[in-house]
């Protein structure tokens, strides 16, 4: 009930459904909430049932402008009080998080809550790094997701295209789900997590050595790595070819990295040596064919 007047000059009040119904509950009756009064009879029927706590956040911000807010951490600290609490009758607890936070106080949340809560599991919508992008707020809440996991969220909960707009379909939540697996991941490799870039390293090795099937399979989404590389190469042998449609057969990087590797190889040269003696090579070529910028079609 205390927290509620903090949340009246903020940008967009209360967001959470839940919050916003138990805070009009608060007011009507001008009582504290009867879930935090009877926290300790609750405890006891979930000890009873062994049922673990997702201590919601009622009051979390629901806009950039509102992040961080005095409210979001006042009600932050007591679900610290809550979590020790529970913890007291032997009953496990994870606590939620926001919300709407841009990039640059994203590590304050991780921090106070792993202060506040003693580093209870942490999970998070998002959050949403920008409030400009609806229609793609997968992306805008994957950008948070990524950061708070490094930071040592032990949860992300996904975010779907169609956040704030309306109920997604079956696409939208394979979407939201490849966003935040993709997030997830960037996280783990970010803290350094023992075999998380065992994956990268070998969709890189395939994508070097042109094996697209592989390349394909081991990434996160196959059916649509497939789908994007056969729209512009849909014939069978591009399979295996040593070139994509983005360079071409003649200009692909990786190919042509390859063929210098293959040259010094060859001729018992480092790849620098090979480099150097191609390019003297090309020099005498381009002197005895006239020198000339321009050539003749």
């Amino acid at each position: 009930l205390r927290f509620v007047p903090m949340t009246a000059r903020r940008m967009t009040g209360i967001v959470s459904r839940g919050g916003s119904i138990m805070a009009k509950w608060c007011l009507s009756h001008h009582k504290e909430s009867f879930l935090y009064e009877h926290w300790d009879d609750i405890c006891e029927i979930m000890a009873a049932y062994d049922v673990s706590f997702s201590i919601g956040d009622g009051l979390r911000p629901g806009s950039i402008a509102d992040a961080n807010d005095e409210a979001q951490f006042a009600e932050l600290k007591v679900q610290g009080e809550l979590t020790t609490r529970a913890w007291a009758h032997g009953v496990q607890v994870m606590n939620e998080g926001p919300g709407h936070v841009p990039m640059h106080l994203i590590k304050e949340n991780m921090e106070k809550q792993i202060e506040w809560c003693h580093e209870a599991p942490f999970y998070t919508l998002g959050p949403l790094t920008t409030d400009i992008a609806p229609g793609y707020d997968h992306i805008t809440s994957g950008i948070g997701a990524a950061m708070i996991g490094w930071y040592g969220c032990a949860m992300l909960c996904y975010v779907t295209p169609k956040e704030h707009l309306g109920l997604p379909n079956k696409s939208d939540v394979k979407t939201g789900v490849i966003t935040y697996k993709l997030a997830a991941h960037a996280a783990d490799l970010a803290k350094g997590h023992p075999g998380a870039q065992y994956r990268d390293n070998a969709v890189s090795k395939a994508r070097f050595e042109f094996r697209w099937e592989d390349q394909f399979n081991l990434s996160l989404d196959p059916e649509t790595a497939r789908e994007f590389h056969d729209e512009t190469l849909p014939q069978e042998g591009a399979k295996t070819a040593h070139f994509c449609s983005m360079c071409g057969p003649h200009f692909c990087s990786m190919k042509i990295t390859e063929d210098v590797r293959k040259y010094a190889a060859e001729q018992e040269l480092s790849e620098e040596q090979a480099l150097h003696a191609g390019m003297e090579q090309k020099s005498q070529e381009f002197a005895e064919s006239g020198a000339e910028v321009y050539a003749k079609a």
